[in-house]
């Protein structure tokens, strides 16, 4: 901890030194950033190999390679007035390299604690960022929730927190002691909403993209992942056997030998998940897959139909392979629905109903909101991204990352000519009658005052 506190200090100080806030210094950290990826790609991959199959390594490495670093470091100097950035994205490991971004791009030293979850990519992060960027300005700090605790006890300028709303709390009640400012990106329960499509070809678009958000690329591990699913009753066998054929043709007849299949993060959370299969109610109400494999910690994609609404399947974020369906008797109760549960991160809609478009916009609340697709929105810089409500709050991504790592001064100055004696007392009722005009901006009101002052004094 006395090491933590040593290089707390060493950051304090590189940031009064105004090392920092030259644009030069910004834009050489995100080159650094971008050289760092290029250089490292076979380490990246390995890293990614211990939690997702070969081919999603591969995709997310395609993807890494566009992500925001590319057009931050030259868009830096034009963030400063106010630009937007656009480029393609992916899950890992931008949760910690975005805002490690945004941050750079305003000027900011920072201390990245990847987390302890993941400790390959944590220890792949901890050995390159001393090797590419200033060590001075930048610090990653490995550890579990002792070190994570010793963190929130100092006193920083801006938190930003990407994890469970549990968690979540315990970083904000400990900013709340220096009242430090804090970003939550904390997920949640992400619904989505299927319409009637008469159109046959539309509903088998819509299942495709439903089941690739649901289980690909990383089985449902996502903060904007679908969680579940709305549908009306009559369609819900329909919905079910459009799934089931696309999983088939995802991962084959039995998906558990498939090496495309991502594992679970690891043991902890792969008991997790176990766990809420464990409940007789749930667990009758699987209609498709339900296999688990311990040693692989791999879970087959999994689908159920209305299950208990008190199960904690329905009342915590899944994040992991399992898909509940849950029917209504009309889809518009899905607004309903979806309004008598905590404010999910994002709401995805499949409809071509326009009116019900405007419905599902205006009368609910989300971080986010799709049509007709699913996590998109999460690819595109010139939309922010974040949470509301137990979602969390602030936003980021592009400009929006570099908004939230900066502070807007107000800055005023004035020339000692025109000096308005009204704002001094004594005050009369010309003085008065003044104020009133000015403020209310009533500037033809101000000169028939002084229209008249001139020719009482003539």
């Amino acid at each position: 901890m006395v090491e933590q506190e040593r290089s707390l200090a060493e950051l304090r100080e590189t940031f009064r030194s105004g090392r920092t806030r030259g644009v030069g210094w910004r834009k050489a950290q995100l080159r650094a950033l971008l050289k760092l990826m290029d250089d490292n790609e076979d380490h990246i991959f390995n890293a990614l190999q211990h939690w997702s199959s070969e081919e999603i390594g591969q995709l997310f490495l395609v993807l890494y390679r566009k992500m925001d670093g590319s057009q931050a470091g030259s868009n830096t100097a034009t963030f400063l007035p106010s630009q937007r950035t656009s480029t393609a994205r992916t899950a890992w490991p931008t949760l910690s390299l975005d805002p490690l971004i945004g941050a750079l791009s305003a000027g900011n030293t920072v201390v990245l604690k990847p987390s302890e979850h993941t400790p390959e990519c944590s220890s792949f992060l901890a050995k390159t960022i001393p090797l590419y960027l200033d060590r001075k300005a930048v610090k990653v700090v490995e550890g579990g929730t002792d070190v994570a605790e010793h963190l929130l006890q100092q006193k920083w300028d801006k938190i930003f927190f990407t994890g469970s709303p549990r968690v979540g709390r315990i970083v904000m009640s400990a900013a709340a002691e220096h009242l430090t400012p804090v970003t939550l990106e904390l997920g949640g329960k992400c619904p989505t909403i299927l319409d009637s499509l008469s159109d046959s070809s539309d509903l088998k678009v819509a299942v495709k993209r439903i089941a690739g958000g649901k289980w690909g690329p990383c089985s449902g591990q996502a903060c904007i992942g679908i969680d579940y699913v709305l549908v009306e009753h009559k369609f819900a066998s329909t919905l079910i056997e459009l799934l089931k054929k696309t999983i088939k043709r995802f991962y084959g007849e039995n998906p558990k030998s498939l090496k495309n299949l991502c594992r679970i993060v690891n043991k902890h959370q792969f008991d997790r998940l176990c766990n809420l299969l464990e409940d007789p109610a749930v667990a009758a109400s699987i209609v498709h897959g339900g296999s688990l494999d311990e040693e692989n910690l791999t879970i087959e994609p999994t689908i159920l139909l209305d299950p208990p609404l008190d199960a904690e399947i329905m009342t915590e974020e899944i994040f992991g392979p399992l898909l509940p369906i849950i029917t209504l008797s009309n889809i518009h109760e899905s607004i309903e629905f979806i309004n008598s549960r905590p404010k999910p991160l994002a709401i995805y809609a499949f409809t071509k109903d326009e009116t019900f478009k405007k419905e599902i916009l205006t009368e609910t609340s989300s971080g986010s909101l799709t049509f007709n697709d699913v996590m998109i929105q999460f690819l595109c810089d010139t939309l922010p991204f974040g949470g509301v409500g137990q979602s969390g709050f602030g936003r980021y991504h592009g400009k929006y990352s570099f908004d939230t790592f900066s502070h807007e001064k107000a800055v005023l100055e004035r020339s000692f000519f025109l000096e308005l004696e009204p704002r001094y007392p004594p005050w009369n009722e010309f003085k008065m009658q003044f104020i009133r005009l000015a403020y209310s901006f009533d500037y033809f009101g101000l000169l028939l005052l002084f229209v008249g002052l001139k020719r009482r004094f003539r």
